[in-house]
């Protein structure tokens, strides 16, 4: 029985390493998209073709096609950047793209809103502030996470730089995109990917690099995850982890969330082997029929733990040993000044939904511009869509700390549950949603936090999450409130992760409104001010409470009723 292998396969196979005909795509101006199969081959080179949502019925009745532009991704391993990058960043996109830049849950930052026109000129000038987007999208390994506050300064250089050789190792090696992008030499033949293969990935593979005691990449839900293990200030090497993932499918239990397995622990210089051992087991073993069940944790939910580590073990030519224990305190960002052995402050600063830009409330912006100038250390976006201007010497603290306060950047005045919630896009560029995420989000927390005060439970910070699909880019799943759109105005809402990111929520209420949604939200915070216990998180109460239940075995129990 002959098997279908889903389109996107043939469109790769047939790309010539990720060519396909995007030099006349490119060149055909009587359109604003690209072909079809150029927009699936686009992503590799790190770029998504949208329309402006709001706009789609208006221009059908004028007979217009939609508005469409383009999403770009850059890929910025731990997502540290220079002050010279940060204003070759900021200029980029007041010129070339829709005036903001985006900070990601994926630790980089991307434009929206770039005509097609300005996606060439775009891509070179990122390229000559020395930043690519080579795999920022597509069927390979993404950007690759890891902690990004150096308060352990010799330490954290020491990961970080295992962070940028995983993303370097594991970058597609076509020389596609320097062709087409920047006027490259092109290859006429012996071109090989010796890693992916000319089909690549049957999906996106994730990778994060953590430093415990704080999760702030949310390592367990990656594709591939790497936990340090220290002895002081020295890495003795990393516990491996497998299998994780946010993307689900509403009401198909065949789809649903998964942390990561743990693998076992290697020396530091076992770290590339064994990520390419698993990226290859990936992409000889996943699944490339269906797209929904195409990532890594469902090619070992079918193979096994023990068949996995075996084969990965095989192919890195080496045995795990066993995991060293670690623990996790937290999963998100740690807001204001901290210091290092060496002398020098970090600053994490509050970049609301990670949007970027000059409002009338607070110019972003502008004052991210203004630190970029004088500022003699580097940048770091964190996957809570933050920023810490890292680095900063005594005698500059006042003068930094006072342009963040000056444009609205520090975190005071805002409430911890806002601190610790992050929502995706949404509306009204992302094709995948179905409900508002980034634009609803801010107003929804003010309603939620007005009934937080008036419950008495204010001070308690709750890791709140908004998505406008299943597909989990602000990793809802693992929130101790968790709220996933279903359609215009009404979210799925999920309850009881742990807030350090080791627990994943289950389904609670389906299908809600807004009045609907704060009505159960209510009635929940009543009951956690009632009968919480000190110092227990709302994620911990509404699971001792028996609210909901841990999910065990999330491909058997995860779309089972609370």
């Amino acid at each position: 029985m002959d098997i279908k292998l889903n389109p996107n396969e043939l469109i790769k196979a047939n790309s010539r390493y990720l060519r396909g005909t995007l030099r006349e795509s490119m060149a055909d101006q009587a359109s604003g998209a690209l072909s079809p199969d150029d927009a699936q081959i686009s992503k590799f080179h790190g770029f998504y073709e949208q329309d402006d949502r709001d706009q789609r019925l208006q221009r059908q009745q004028q007979f217009l096609e939609p508005y469409y532009s383009f999403m770009l991704r850059a890929r910025l391993p731990g997502g540290v950047c220079t002050p010279q990058q940060w204003l070759d960043i900021d200029a980029v996109g007041r010129e070339l793209g829709n005036g903001s830049i985006r900070l990601t849950t994926r630790q980089t930052f991307q434009y929206h809103g770039i005509l097609k026109r300005n996606l060439k000129p775009l891509i070179q000038r990122i390229n000559q502030a020395m930043i690519d987007s080579i795999g920022g999208c597509g069927d390979v390994n993404r950007n690759v996470l890891c902690n990004p506050n150096p308060e352990r300064s010799t330490l954290h250089e020491e990961v970080y730089g295992w962070a940028r050789r995983i993303s370097e190792h594991l970058l597609p090696k076509t020389r596609a995109y320097h062709e087409i992008w920047l006027d490259g030499e092109q290859v006429t033949g012996g071109e090989a990917e010796p890693i992916y293969g000319e089909t690549y990935l049957p999906r996106k593979f994730k990778t994060a690099v953590a430093i415990p005691p704080h999760n702030d990449v949310d390592v367990y839900t990656n594709d591939l995850g790497f936990v340090a293990i220290v002895d002081g200030d020295r890495l003795l090497g990393f516990n491996v982890l497998a299998g994780g993932g946010m993307g689900a499918t509403h009401d198909d239990p065949s789809t649903f969330p998964r942390l990561a397995d743990e693998l076992g622990f290697i020396p530091p210089e076992q770290t590339l082997a064994v990520a390419e051992a698993v990226v290859s087991v990936q992409r000889d073993y996943g699944d490339r029929v269906s797209r929904r069940h195409a990532r890594l944790k469902y090619t070992i939910q079918r193979m096994g733990l023990a068949t996995f580590i075996s084969e990965v073990e095989q192919r890195a030519g080496l045995r795990f040993e066993p995991s060293h224990r670690v623990q996790f305190t937290s999963q998100g960002d740690r807001y204001g000044w901290v210091g290092d052995a060496g002398d020098r402050y970090h600053l994490t600063l509050y970049i609301e939904n990670g949007r970027v830009v000059d409002t009338p409330d607070a110019s972003l912006m502008s004052g991210l511009r203004e630190i970029a100038e004088i500022h003699q250390g580097d940048f770091r976006i964190t996957p809570s869509q933050n920023l810490i201007v890292a680095g900063v010497a005594q005698d500059q603290k006042g003068t930094i700390e006072g342009i963040a306060r000056r444009h609205g950047l520090l975190a005071e005045d805002r409430s911890p549950t806002r601190l610790a919630s992050i929502a995706c896009v949404a509306f009204p560029t992302c094709p995948q949603a179905m409900a508002e995420a980034e634009r609803y989000f801010p107003e929804l927390l003010q309603t939620i936090e007005e009934m937080a005060q008036r419950n008495g439970i204010h001070r308690q910070a709750i890791v709140m999450r908004m998505t406008g699909c299943p597909n989990g880019c602000a990793r809802p799943y693992v929130a101790e409130i968790g709220l996933v759109g279903k359609g215009p105005g009404r979210y799925n809402l999920h309850l009881g992760g742990d807030g350090t990111g080791l627990r994943l929520n289950r389904l609670y209420r389906k299908n809600l409104n807004e009045s609907e949604l704060l009505q159960t939200l209510d009635e929940l915070f009543q009951s956690y001010a009632a009968e919480g216990q000190s110092q227990e998180r709302f994620g911990e109460f509404v699971v001792r409470h028996g609210l909901v239940r841990p999910v065990i075995d999330p491909a058997e129990d995860y779309h089972e009723s609370p």
